[in-house]
This record gives C-alpha cells, sequence and structure tokens, in this order.
C-alpha cells in the first residue's frame, strides 16, 4: 500500500469525499499510552496509507492462538468454497444472523469480496456461532488492506484473540446478549435521562438495547467507524461501550421534546445513527464517549460474567425471541397495597438487566404477616436480590433495591453490621419520582479500583464457594473492589433485631425500627441522597418483594 491510490476493491470517488488522505504518512511511537493519545487524537485518521500501516501492525501484534488462519490459508481455500459462484450471489454465513453486509466505499467487486472472505471464515472457525458485527469488520478493513487474502489474515486474528483480558469481538449468541444485558446495565446507570425516555416511548426498552452493536457495526458512516475501530485496536471492547453510550445520550438531546420519526424508537436510532454528520462530528462523538467516567474494565467484564451465568441458568445460550419487559410485571396478577402496576414497572426499569425479566414476586407484606421486622427476615431470607418498599401515613412511598439475601446479617454475631453492594439503590415514588444510586457511580473521582486478582479467589458473601471459578469471583461493584476514603461511602445494608438500616455515613438513607412502625430518613454518604420522604415518618405498610423467574413458576 505505498502507492498513492486505493486498492482495487474501493470506490475512488466515495473515499476521496468520505476520507480525506491529507495526513502523515509515518508513526514512530511504540509507547502503548501515546498510541491511546494518537489513536484518540485521530492522529492516523487523515492518512488511508498510514492507516493502513497502523491497521497492520496493531492486528499483527494481537496475541492469538498458536494455529491461526493466515493469507496462505484463505488462497488454499478460497476456490474451493466460492466454486463457481459469482461473489454477487455468495450466502452470508449463519453466524451474521442475516446483517446486511455495508458497502461503506467499497465498489462492487469490494462488496464480493466481502462474502468470500465471510464464507472463508466460516470454514475456518466453526466455533463462531453468532457474530453480526464481523461483516462491518471485514469491509472497513478491506478498504485498507492489499488484497482478500491479507483482509481474511487480519480478520482471523482478531477473531483468534486469546488475551483474556482483551476481549474483541463476541462469537456466540451467549456473549453477543450479555454484551446487550451490559450496555443496558450501564445505561440505566451513566444515561438516566436517556433510558427514562426510551422506557416511556418503546414497548420493550431490552430490544432497543439489544440493538446497541449493529449501531456502530453498521448504521455509523464509514468516517465515523473508522475512528472508533481506530481507538477499539488500541484499547478494546470498552471503547464500543462508551461511544454506544455516547450516540445515545446525543440522541436523548436531539430527540427529548420532539415526537418520534415513526413509532418504532429502534428504527428512529438507527436512522439518527445513519444520518449522525448532521448532529455531530466524529471528534466531538469521541470526546463525549471519553468524558463518561465509566466503571473499570475488570468491574465491566464481572458485570458481563454475572449476565452471561444469568442467561445460562435461565438456558438462553442460543438465539430466541426474548419476552417483552413489560410482560414483567402482569397488570392482571400484580397486586400490591403500596404501588400501582406502571409504578412498579419504573422500579423493574431501574433494577440490573439480569433481572428485569424476572417477575415480582411477593415476599413480606406487613399487611398480611404482620408488624414484624423477625417476620420480615424470616419471609425474606433466601431470596436475593429483593426490593423493599415503604408507604407513610402521610401517603408518601420509598423504597430500596437490595442487592444482597438478609441472611448475611447473621455473620456479625447479633451485631449491627453493614453488608451489600454497590448495585443498591434508595428511591422515592411520592410525591415525586427520585432515584439515588452509589455514590461512587456518580464521582468515581471519589475511589480508584483495585487489582482485580486479589479478589477474585474470595467468595461472594452470598453464595457458598464452588468449583466454578465464576461462582468464585467478587460481586460486581463489591466495596473491596474499590479505593474508597472511608467506609461510609459503603454501608449498604444493616440488619439488627431492633432495626433496619439502609445506607450510613453521616446519616441514613433509610431506618425502621423493629416493630415496622417508626421510620426516618436523611442525608447519606453512601447514596449522596435527599430525604426520601418526611424524615420522621410513620408507617402504613411494608412490602418486600423478590424476583421470580418466569420459567419457575
Amino acid at each position: 500500500m505505498d502507492s498513492p491510490g486505493y486498492n482495487c476493491f474501493v470506490d475512488r470517488d466515495k473515499m476521496d469525499a468520505t476520507i480525506q488522505d491529507l495526513g502523515p504518512k509515518e508513526l514512530s511511537c511504540t509507547e502503548l499510552q501515546e498510541l491511546k493519545q494518537l489513536a484518540r487524537q485521530g492522529y492516523w485518521a487523515r492518512s488511508y496509507t498510514l492507516r493502513g500501516k497502523v491497521y497492520q501492525r496493531l492486528i499483527r501484534d494481537i496475541p492469538c492462538r498458536t494455529v491461526t488462519p493466515d493469507a496462505s490459508v484463505y488462497s488454499d481455500i478460497v476456490g474451493k468454497i466460492v466454486g463457481k459462484h459469482s461473489s454477487g450471489s455468495l450466502p452470508l454465513p449463519e453466524f451474521v444472523d442475516n446483517t446486511q453486509v455495508p458497502s461503506y466505499c467499497l465498489n462492487t467487486r469490494g462488496e464480493g469480496a466481502v462474502r468470500k472472505i465471510l464464507l472463508c471464515i466460516a470454514n475456518q472457525f466453526p466455533d463462531v456461532s453468532f457474530c453480526p458485527a464481523l461483516p462491518a469488520v471485514v469491509a472497513l478493513l478491506l478498504h485498507y488492506s492489499i488484497d482478500e487474502a491479507e483482509c481474511f489474515e487480519k480478520a482471523c486474528r482478531i477473531l483468534a484473540c486469546n488475551d483474556p483480558s482483551k476481549k474483541l469481538i463476541d462469537q456466540s449468541f451467549l456473549a453477543f446478549e450479555s454484551s446487550c444485558m451490559t450496555f443496558g446495565d450501564l445505561v440505566n446507570k451513566y444515561c438516566q435521562a436517556a433510558h427514562k425516555l426510551m422506557v416511556a416511548i418503546s414497548e420493550d426498552v431490552l430490544q432497543v438495547y439489544a440493538d446497541w452493536q449493529r449501531w456502530l457495526f453498521g448504521e455509523l458512516p464509514l468516517n465515523y467507524f473508522a475512528r472508533v475501530f481506530d481507538v477499539f485496536l488500541v484499547e478494546g471492547y470498552k471503547v464500543l461501550y462508551r461511544v454506544a453510550l455516547a450516540i445515545l445520550k446525543f440522541f436523548h438531546k436531539v430527540r427529548a421534546g420532539q415526537p418520534l420519526e415513526s413509532d418504532n424508537v429502534k428504527q428512529d436510532i438507527r436512522t439518527f445513527v445513519k444520518d449522525i454528520a448532521k448532529t455531530v462530528s466524529p471528534e466531538k462523538l469521541l470526546e463525549k464517549a471519553f468524558a463518561i467516567r465509566l466503571f473499570s474494565r475488570k468491574e465491566i467484564q464481572l458485570l458481563q460474567m454475572a449476565n452471561e451465568k444469568a442467561l445460562k441458568q435461565k438456558g438462553i445460550t442460543v438465539k430466541q425471541k426474548r419476552q417483552f419487559v413489560h410482560l414483567a410485571v402482569h397488570a392482571e396478577n400484580f397486586h400490591s397495597e403500596i404501588v400501582g402496576v406502571k409504578e412498579m414497572r419504573d422500579i423493574w426499569s431501574w433494577v440490573p438487566e439480569r433481572f428485569a425479566l424476572c417477575q415480582p414476586l411477593l415476599l413480606f407484606s406487613s399487611l398480611q404477616h404482620g408488624y414484624s421486622l423477625t417476620r420480615f427476615y424470616f419471609q425474606c431470607e433466601g431470596h436475593e436480590p429483593t426490593l423493599l418498599l415503604i408507604k407513610t401515613t402521610q401517603k408518601e412511598v420509598c423504597g430500596a433495591y437490595l442487592s444482597t439475601d438478609w441472611s448475611e446479617r447473621n455473620k456479625f454475631g447479633g451485631k449491627l453490621g453493614f453488608f451489600g453492594t454497590g448495585e443498591c439503590f434508595v428511591f422515592r415514588l411520592q410525591p415525586e419520582v427520585q432515584r439515588y444510586e452509589w455514590v461512587v457511580i456518580k464521582h468515581p473521582e471519589l475511589t480508584k479500583p483495585v487489582s482485580l486478582e486479589s479478589t477474585t479467589i474470595l467468595s461472594s458473601p452470598c453464595h457458598s464457594v464452588s468449583s466454578d471459578p465464576a461462582d468464585r469471583l467478587s460481586p460486581f461493584l463489591a466495596a473491596r473492589h474499590f479505593n474508597l476514603p472511608s467506609k461510609t461511602e459503603s454501608l449498604f445494608m444493616a440488619g439488627g433485631n431492633d432495626c433496619l438500616i439502609i445506607g450510613g455515613g453521616g446519616g441514613q438513607a433509610l431506618y425502621i425500627d423493629g416493630d415496622l412502625n417508626r421510620g426516618r430518613t436523611g442525608h447519606c454518604d453512601t447514596f449522596n441522597n435527599q430525604p426520601l420522604c418526611s424524615e420522621n415518618f410513620l408507617i402504613a405498610a411494608v412490602e418486600a418483594w423478590g424476583f421470580q423467574d418466569p420459567d419457575t413458576q
């Protein structure tokens, strides 16, 4: 690729109009930190020649399986696999799930070459069962490859990466679906205004978030996708989450208060991404993406593993139609003395994705079981997570999502001790809706993640030690993963014989006495919340809800 011209797969006029070749021709740096900065700044983005060289170098350095197909393998097999078919009529492998091949700036020959390469990859990677992102990756790489064989080798190295800390591309439905759930969890935490809009306007918000990879691998124009891919090759999968979150933030900013162009928000987002140049430049999109202070890569890995485990437990390992999330709270089956169906659905939209398809199961009701904290514990033990709802005599409604089994209180030997994880949150519903999450989510500057290697052999406080490595992982957002300035930022939940406390440090988000009669609420360091209702209140009703898998009913 030393010539100033493009390869034979590129439409010269389209490419000239999309990405002008004006940048530097060489790159001398070798340090990862410097490469990171240059990738984010778009150092090689304006040079066709240099981008091709950088892709070759970065992909060559990916640690791969011992036997990874290379360019010579492609030359050996392509004739047998393609046979007498014309390139344009070649079928696509099943693993792309009917994904269209984006043409970007490829000519007809280039579009056919992508199909040939995908079929050869399918031949060499029988273990790849679901990979709808691959057509876009191959199409992009073909712009910057000498020939089909080189493009094939690059794509194979990305698929064959064997560094467990460097996830690059989902290759099974289980991995893909858990990535969608993880993205939904991140939206819930980092794009709350957009999430609220999605819940309000979409029939099934999880189906909207399941489309997130398509925004990047298919809908983004070439000059945007290439910029994302530049950084992705240096920094890994987390970049994709960042950019998709930034896209959703821009979509919300543009569309909030406007009527949707269709009754299909999924299609509206696709259209927005396709026409994103009307709203924001590639530079501004990446700037927004990197302004989001995400959890550490290893913390996100824990969340991904928790989501994968939940899918396996539900038997969801191959593609199947997903339930509408609104069906999780059935209008005809749901009855609460404290909240209605709409309010419960709003709460359900806040819970982690791995529990969002579960259905609410009433564990405790003060009107049924009596006003006794002892009975509350008895009814709740063995269930994780749980949802606490409180209605005051002034008709105020508040509560908490509690990540950990209440039986954990027993390990403190009768003394009041705090437990739980950073997935806990508190909220009020009446007189107005407000949710307060762990302070570290909004203020990550309070903490620095600690090495996860030192925590992965510890058993989760809510599970017994198992031979399954996934079971021995610390739970997602365990406080011990973070260097906190003091313990007051991680006082999630505590239960004694005479009181129950949610949130601590400088006050308590919720305090309830042993008779479930009186309570108080105030600011606490853990959730950095305002009082959830009148600061001192009398209780009219208390309920605890569990999460029941629909298949176990």
